[in-house]
């Protein structure tokens, strides 16, 4: 007789408090049922630092499994788990993601631009890591399933016609990523102003943007327009981009402070 075990979901994610993570943590929950019931490895789609460490306290309750972390790079962004018995010897063969390299185009494109173009497909953002842009191509990492749907269908980035051939993930290389340093004075360190005075915005329309859910910190939504933020916190602003706290540089003799932020562009 096979006895299957059935998680108690709602106590084992009473600890969150991001309502809108709730769905995505029972998901995480399926798949280690799936695991523990059936002996079967299994995968999740792609998560971000936040997600992951959201993840790692619901996993690590469960002494009977293990995970391990993919995303391409040791040091990606996003990345998938892969959940299996402790006592499962991890094979090549269990990866679930796969790397594409996009060449020959001539146009500058920026991280938005590809995205966009995968995502114009009907693919799920889930299924796409990281996006590594280099001088003559660009490297992306996607889960298995949608691989060969990509490499038919992915043939043009913007209006321009592309190339694409899966790679080996051993040949997935660190990306440039390019920052603008900038000098700002601002009155605190609250996000909002933080917000105005890197793209210009009236502390009206910052708040505005903290409160409609489209402003996270070092990946977490924050809805808060009086959060604090950080020496080396990570602030994206949907539609505007994103930066990082460098460093404070003082006051000036009006009592303001003087920072410097790096603007990725």
């Amino acid at each position: 007789m096979v006895i299957c075990l059935n998680l108690d979901k709602d106590k084992l994610v009473s600890h969150i408090k991001d309502k809108n993570q709730i769905m995505n943590m029972c998901r995480i929950l399926d798949k280690i049922e799936i695991v523990m019931n059936t002996h079967k490895i299994q995968s999740t789609d792609f998560y971000d630092p936040y997600e992951r460490r959201l993840a790692q306290s619901i996993l690590n309750h469960f002494q009977e499994i293990t995970y391990c972390e993919l995303g391409g790079l040791e040091e990606a962004e996003r990345k998938v788990f892969v959940i299996y018995p402790d006592y499962y010897q991890f094979k090549q063969e269990d990866i679930p993601i796969c790397g594409f390299m996009i060449y020959d185009y001539v146009g500058r494109y920026s991280h938005r631009d590809f995205l966009g173009s995968i995502l114009s497909l009907g693919i799920n953002r889930e299924k796409v890591g990281d996006i590594l842009i280099h001088k003559n191509y660009t490297q992306i990492i996607v889960k298995n399933e949608i691989s060969d749907y990509i490499f038919i269908s992915l043939e043009r980035i913007g209006n321009e016609k592309i190339k694409v051939m899966q790679i080996p993930l051993t040949d997935i290389k660190k990306g440039n990523v390019n920052y603008k340093e900038i000098y700002i004075t601002v009155s605190s360190l609250r996000l909002d102003a933080l917000i105005s005075g890197s793209w210009n915005l009236s502390r009206q329309d910052s708040q505005k943007l903290i409160k409609r859910n489209n402003v996270k910190v070092n990946w977490e939504p924050i809805d808060k327009v009086y959060r604090e933020v950080s020496k080396g916190d990570i602030v994206s602003v949907k539609g505007y981009g994103r930066f990082i706290l460098d460093s404070i540089k003082g006051f000036s003799r009006k009592g303001r402070i003087r920072i410097k932020i790096r603007l990725l562009i």
